[in-house]
């Protein structure tokens, strides 16, 4: 199956040039392994290089790139052209027939007291509760489990092992034992929500945790008891965050960072891979790293505690330097 690229321009905007509208496209490939049938994008100047050489029979580019595109081939020109190309693939899905039909797989398990909007789709082995709710066009790939009373709003999608509304990990110590504090709470999650493979969301204590619209989780992330995700905020793989934490909206945060619980993470906060968050960032739009190695408990709050003043000691040494200085060259008058 194909697409025009007529049909594409239609459908997407953007304005093709140096090409006919009947040309046939195959399928969306990389810039440098893109063939005569398929349609490839070009977002960063650094690889324009890249253009003279490849084989595509059409480019999405910036307008900034025009010139260079037209000078090998057709072009379709848009403003921002990984936007484009994330639309493209979008309607290549779609006109594909791969985007999961409407229904529920004979293999799940759905409670007569779920509520399942028609155009959902419930895939193979999963299981919804009862008392839960999935929004419409929202689509559960295999063996996701939504927990009793969880919510999950429209045009979600929840990859392969997905779990929602386990139970929170909350104990209380009793003669030397665990007491485990019943979770009444549930999940509620917005629109437009992506959550990646084998991601647990837990349900809340009392509270509800709540997932805000727009969020995008990966794979294997944790996410504990009473969270709060602000919308349209990005979080990459083996992230874990702990109970009752509050992170704001449009934050990013890499790979197999860890914030501990009852914090609060200002919107547009970006956090690097592998940083432990262990205070609240109230200032809106910083961006925080830090990596420590492990040590005694008592050695390394001593150290944490010294590193953080070390910029202060440099610019004392350095001030103590040119006094130094300073003083020698007076004796020296």
């Amino acid at each position: 199956m194909s697409l025009r690229l007529g049909d594409i321009v239609d459908a997407l905007g953007g304005s093709l040039e140096g090409g006919a509208r009947d040309t046939r496209i195959e399928r969306i490939a990389p810039l440098q392994s893109a063939g005569p049938a398929d349609l490839s994008f070009l977002n960063n100047p650094r690889y324009a290089a890249q253009l003279a050489t490849s084989r595509a029979a059409c480019v999405i580019v910036a307008p900034a790139l025009r010139g260079q595109a037209l000078a090998r081939g057709a072009c379709i020109v848009t403003p921002d052209p990984y936007a484009y190309f994330a639309r493209a693939t979008q309607l290549w899905a779609r006109t594909q027939g791969l985007a999961p039909a409407p229904g529920i797989h004979p293999s799940a398990v759905v409670h007569p007291e779920a509520r399942v909007a028609a155009s959902a789709s419930i895939g193979p082995l999963c299981v919804v509760e009862r008392g839960a709710v999935v929004g419409e066009h929202t689509v559960l790939k295999s063996r996701v489990s939504v927990g009793e009373r969880c919510r999950i709003g429209a045009r979600c999608i929840l990859h392969p092992g997905v779990v929602i509304g386990a139970d929170g990990f909350g104990f209380a110590p009793e003669g030397g034992a665990w007491l485990k504090i019943e979770q009444l709470g549930a999940v509620v999650i917005g629109d437009d929500v992506e959550i990646g493979a084998n991601t647990c969301i837990d349900r809340g204590a009392l509270e509800d945790t709540v997932i805000e619209d727009g969020v995008k989780l990966d794979n294997l992330i944790q996410i504990a008891h009473n969270v709060r995700i602000g919308r349209h905020t990005a979080m990459a793989g083996c992230t874990a965050v702990a109970g009752s934490t509050q992170i704001g909206a449009h934050c990013t945060i890499a790979g197999a960072a860890s914030i501990i619980g009852h914090l609060s993470i200002a919107e547009r906060t970006h956090i690097s891979t592998n940083t432990v968050v262990m205070r609240s960032i109230t200032q809106p739009g910083g961006h925080y790293t830090g990596v420590f190695p492990m040590d005694d408990n008592a050695h390394w709050e001593k150290n944490a505690a010294t590193l953080r003043q070390l910029y202060r000691l440099r610019e004392r040494v350095k001030a103590l330097e040119q006094q130094r200085q300073d003083d020698s060259g007076s004796l020296e008058q």
